[in-house]
């Protein structure tokens, strides 16, 4: 049986709550937006107050507060998670840092887009700017603290989940920048910008969900073994 050092199961239990609260919140308050969609809205469409047209898109979201507190409790959650993780002592010193400190920004930058929601007002007032910041700071530290633990994976776990989590941090920032290509040049437009934003997001909440449930059912094999 393969032993998962690197991530204990304190730890799993987090990464798969954190993933868990932010998909559910995302759904129902998605369900509750008139005329929402997948492939055309952006994520924090779901946190903004304002009901109206905003960059070409309707707002219109009731619960909007249900998404902007998923998007505080991810980042906190993401953070604990991630100091848990860290304390196994098969991280290297150089190695741990890095992972700390990226998944501190994720945190940071993720509970800055619940604070400041991406609305008309807040483009009025000049508060938009902590929301465009705070989803660069998710989007780009989240993958890449994914791609650190599976640098670690590969030392000390099993070797097919660290390729697999770089290669989801990987796929993450590659949609990231796909769209900034795709949103801003009018000779590129292959997907919507919605789809997108999401296959970037959705690449850090796959590894909470992967690396989650592969070392709590590992742990739960090596209790059947020794029983």
């Amino acid at each position: 049986m393969v032993r998962m050092r690197p991530i204990q199961s304190r730890s799993a239990s987090l990464w798969l709550l954190a993933a868990a609260v932010y998909l559910a919140a995302e759904g129902v308050t998605a369900l509750a937006f008139p005329g929402y969609s997948y492939a055309t809205n952006y994520i924090s469409d779901l946190g903004v107050p304002d009901v109206g047209l905003f960059q070409g898109r309707t707002m219109d979201s009731p619960l909007h507060v249900v998404m902007n507190v998923a998007f505080v409790a991810h980042g906190i959650l993401f953070a604990a998670a991630a100091v848990l993780t860290a304390r196994s002592d098969v991280w290297r010193a150089g190695v741990r840092r890095w992972f700390v400190g990226l998944a501190l920004v994720h945190a940071v930058g993720i509970i800055l887009v619940g604070l400041f929601p991406g609305s008309q007002t807040n483009a009025s007032n000049g508060l938009i700017v902590f929301h465009v910041l705070g989803a660069a700071m998710a989007i780009i530290a989240g993958n890449a603290a994914v791609i650190v633990a599976g640098v670690t994976l590969l030392r000390r776990g099993p070797r097919w989940l660290g390729t697999t989590s770089i290669a989801l941090g990987v796929v993450g920032l590659v949609n990231l920048v796909m769209l900034l290509v795709d949103s801003n040049s009018t000779a590129v437009d292959l997907l919507p910008d919605g789809v997108w934003e999401r296959l970037a997001v959705y690449a850090i909440l796959a590894w909470e969900l992967l690396v989650g449930t592969v070392t709590l059912a590992t742990r739960r094999g090596r209790s059947a073994v020794r029983a």
